[in-house]
């Protein structure tokens, strides 16, 4: 007896729209999922998506993406478009009763957040927020380290994710740098991804005090069909537009559990394509990961007499480390595209009533919240407890 078939309409055909029709297709034959993900269709704008579908096995295209609510037929709808389409789409999936993926930031606004939460939850679906960072090997084991007590009492997080994709300030205005579309800039890209790791590892942040800036006022306008990394055909070089969020982020956070942290983001770190560190340090040890060597986790154990103490490097590819087992023999790495697959397993196994998978639209409304607080605290000049964002 074959596998159940399971459904899915992917909604945005861009570079998330490419990593997660990798991950459908690819995960039942990896893991042993009790479903066949089947693409479905394929929604999205004016872009054209024939081509897309052809590539990536989409049985149908479609150009308004409410017809697919409208079909008994789809079992999941996975959200990869722009941030400030998510709320609409999300509840709309809810509603229809649909299962639900959506890509990261989770929402424009802490407010926004609690209506999809609100959504979800009257639906009974199942909900999952793709940080998928989380599903690095090395990350779980770190996780599962900390759990088992190795780093002791944690003390001290530091987190950052640097990027220079926009440090040309002919670069354009893309929807990136527009707030009522992005909801802010590296605050919201790529401190959410910090903000997740962080709950995940230590513990719910309770303050933050915290600084952005803008280093680059205005930009050109963008062209037809730009996207993130591209400024698209017949880009002015003459109109400009103001640029509304931040270029850079850092803040110090304080967790409930007592532990002092710090959390850096930007995009004008030059010679930083993708670069998504922490350190955490306790009372026995401290790790260390960096996803540009992301097979990699760095271990002190602090317990060791001083004169044989140092770093070494855990290769976390052998078979026991999380997710490991499903790819290849020991000592063979795996990539950033293999993290979408796993999570994509847990999400499956949620839906098929196995354990629940996370981060879920709680932790999406959560990590809003968190970086709402950091804005405010860089707007008023103070610390700001997360309470005070409701």
């Amino acid at each position: 007896m074959g596998k159940k078939k399971i459904n899915i309409a992917m909604i945005g055909g861009g570079f998330m729209g490419k990593a997660h029709s990798n991950a459908w297709r690819r995960v039942s034959e990896f893991f042993d999922t009790e479903f066949e993900p089947v693409l479905k269709v394929i929604a999205g704008n004016k872009t054209p998506l024939e081509d897309f579908a052809k590539r990536w096995g989409y049985e149908e295209v479609t150009y308004d993406w409410r017809t697919i609510m409208e079909r008994d037929d789809i079992d999941v709808v996975d959200i990869g478009t722009p941030t400030f389409e998510h709320k609409e789409m999300a509840i709309a999936a809810a509603k229809a009763g649909k299962h639900i993926v959506c890509e990261k930031p989770f929402t424009l606004t802490y407010a926004d957040a609690l209506e999809v939460v609100d959504a979800v939850e009257k639906a009974g679906v199942v909900h999952y927020l793709n940080h998928n960072y989380r599903r690095a090997p090395a990350v779980a084991y770190a996780k599962q380290m900390i759990e088992e007590g190795r780093l002791g009492t944690i003390y001290h997080w530091r987190g950052a994710y640097l990027q220079d994709w926009i440090t040309d300030p002919n670069f354009p205005l893309s929807w990136q740098l527009q707030k009522d579309k992005a909801g802010g800039g590296p605050l919201f890209d790529l401190s959410s991804h910090a903000v997740d790791l962080a709950r995940y590892l230590i513990g719910e942040p309770e303050a933050v005090t915290a600084v952005n800036k803008t280093f680059i006022k205005k930009r050109p306008l963008p062209g037809v069909g730009a996207t993130a990394f591209t400024a698209g055909t017949g880009a002015s070089a003459t109109e400009f537009g103001d640029v509304e969020v931040d270029d850079a982020s850092f803040a110090v956070v304080e967790f409930a559990n007592g532990a002092l942290g710090s959390i850096e983001s930007s995009r004008f770190a030059v010679g930083r394509k993708n670069y998504n560190y922490f350190e955490v340090y306790g009372s026995k040890g401290a790790i260390i990961f960096n996803l540009e060597r992301m097979n990699e986790l760095q271990y002190l154990d602090f317990t060791h007499d001083s004169k044989e103490q140092g770093f070494r490097t855990i290769m976390v590819t052998e078979s026991d480390h999380p997710y490991v087992s499903a790819w290849w023999p020991p000592g063979h790495i795996i990539g950033y595209e293999h993290t979408f697959v796993n999570a994509f397993n847990d999400f499956l196994n949620a839906v098929a009533g196995k354990g629940t998978v996370k981060p879920d639209f709680h932790d999406g409304a959560q990590i809003i919240r968190i970086l709402e607080a950091m804005r405010k605290s860089s707007d008023e000049g103070r610390r700001v407890a997360v309470s005070e964002i409701e």
